[in-house]
C-alpha cells in the first residue's frame, strides 16, 4: 500500500491570494505526483506535524484502514501552519479532481471553515475533528461535510485533575501546562481543570503556562516554574501527554521524576511508559489510531453511498467519541492490547465509539 506524507513549503502569500486559489496551484506544483480523477477516491489526512507521537500514531491509524479498503492514501502535514494546511488540501482537491476522502484534524479552529468549503465546492468529502467554529455544522453541507468528532475535553480536563488532587493528598500548589489557547481542545480541557480547582479549595494553582501542546516549550516553561516555585510544586497537571512528557524531562534534571506526579492526556506511548514507572499519575486516550483510520471509513462510505449523512441522527453528524482513563489501575492491560501489540478495530463499526451529540 503506497502512502505519501507532504510537507511542502508555500511561499508568503496574502489570504487574498490563498482564497483565490494561487497558493494551492503552487503547492499541487510542489507535491509528489498523486492519483487524479479516478474510479476509486484518494484517501487523504490532514494532521498537524508528525514530530507530535499523537498525530503520528494518527497516521498509523489512517495507514491501516487504507491498506483495509485497498485505497491510495495521503498525509499532509501544516506543522503549525494555518494557511500551509489549508493551501496543501486546495492542491490536494486539484490533483484528485475532488474525488477524495478527507480527515482533518484543523490547525486552528477558524481554519475548520475555509477546509469544509473547498471540499464541498469540489464534491470532495469530510470529516473534521477537534476543531470548528460553533457555528460551522456538517448539515450546513450536506452531504459532503459528513461529521464532526470531538472529545469531551471538560470532562478529560477535569478527570484528570481529580487524579493529581488525590495523588498528592487533596493539598498543596501545581501548576498547569494549556495548549494552544485557541483550540477546542485546549478551551475545553482548561474549563475542566478550573471546574475541579473550584471543587477543591485546598489545591493551589500556583500558574497556569501556554506550551503550544510541544514538549519543547513545556521542558523550558517546567524549568522556570521549578526555579520560581521549587518545592511548593506538588503536582503537574498538562493539557497533553507531549507537553507533560517534556515537563518530566525537567523534573528529571531535578531529579525530581516520580516525586512530583503528572497528569495528561492522548496516552502516548511516553506518557503510558510513565504511568507503569509512577512518573505519571494518569493519561487519557481519544485512541489517536481509531480517530486516523475511523475518520477515513466514515468519509468513504459516505461517499460510496453506504449510509447517506443527511438521513443520519445528530448523534452521527457532530458526536463525542469514547475517552479511555489510562491508571495505575489499568495501564498493564492497557499497554499489552494497544503498545505491544497493535489495537484490533472492525473499520465497519462507524458508530461503535460515538457517547452522545456534541453539547451547543
Amino acid at each position: 500500500m503506497k502512502d505519501r506524507t507532504i510537507s511542502t513549503r508555500s511561499g508568503t502569500v496574502s489570504r487574498r491570494t490563498l482564497m483565490m486559489g494561487a497558493t494551492a496551484g503552487l503547492a499541487t506544483l510542489a507535491m509528489p505526483r498523486v492519483l487524479r480523477a479516478q474510479d476509486k477516491p484518494t484517501l487523504v489526512t490532514s494532521i498537524r506535524s508528525l514530530s507530535n507521537p499523537y498525530h503520528a500514531v494518527w497516521k498509523t491509524g489512517a495507514e491501516a484502514y487504507a491498506k483495509w479498503a485497498g485505497l491510495e492514501h495521503v498525509t499532509l502535514v501544516s506543522e503549525g501552519n494555518s494557511e500551509k494546511g489549508i493551501a496543501d488540501i486546495k492542491a490536494m482537491l486539484a490533483k484528485t479532481g475532488g474525488n477524495m476522502v478527507l480527515n482533518s484534524d484543523p490547525n486552528d479552529t477558524p481554519d475548520a471553515r475555509p477546509i469544509v468549503e473547498a471540499c464541498a465546492k469540489a464534491g470532495a468529502y469530510v470529516v473534521t475533528q477537534w476543531n470548528k467554529p460553533a457555528d460551522l455544522h456538517p448539515k450546513d453541507f450536506n452531504p459532503n461535510y459528513v461529521s464532526h468528532i470531538e472529545f469531551d475535553g471538560i470532562a478529560s480536563g477535569k478527570t484528570i485533575a481529580e487524579i493529581l488532587f488525590k495523588t498528592i493528598g487533596g493539598k498543596g500548589g501545581i501548576v498547569a501546562l494549556g495548549g494552544l489557547i485557541s483550540t477546542t481542545a485546549a478551551i475545553e480541557r482548561k474549563k475542566g481543570l478550573d471546574a475541579a480547582l473550584a471543587a477543591n479549595p485546598d489545591i493551589k494553582l500556583l500558574d497556569f503556562q501556554v506550551a503550544n501542546w510541544k514538549s519543547t516549550e513545556a521542558f523550558d516553561l517546567m524549568g522556570n516554574l521549578l526555579t520560581r516555585f521549587g518545592d511548593d510544586i506538588k503536582g503537574i497537571w498538562a493539557a497533553n501527554d507531549d507537553m507533560g512528557s517534556g515537563a518530566l524531562e525537567a523534573l528529571r534534571a531535578e531529579n525530581l521524576a516520580g516525586k512530583v506526579p503528572i497528569v495528561g492526556v492522548d496516552g502516548i506511548k511516553t506518557a503510558v511508559d510513565a504511568v507503569r514507572t509512577g512518573e505519571f499519575a494518569c493519561t487519557v486516550t481519544s485512541d489517536p489510531f481509531w480517530q486516523g483510520g475511523m475518520g477515513l471509513a466514515i468519509g468513504y462510505n459516505a461517499k460510496i453511498g453506504k449510509f447517506d449523512p443527511v438521513k443520519e441522527p445528530p448523534e452521527h453528524r457532530e458526536f463525542y467519541g469514547k475517552a479511555v482513563l489510562i491508571s495505575h489501575d489499568n495501564v498493564e492491560e492497557y499497554y499489552k492490547t494497544n503498545v505491544d501489540a497493535k489495537p484490533e478495530i472492525d473499520w465497519n463499526d462507524l458508530w461503535g465509539r460515538v457517547t452522545g451529540a456534541i453539547r451547543t
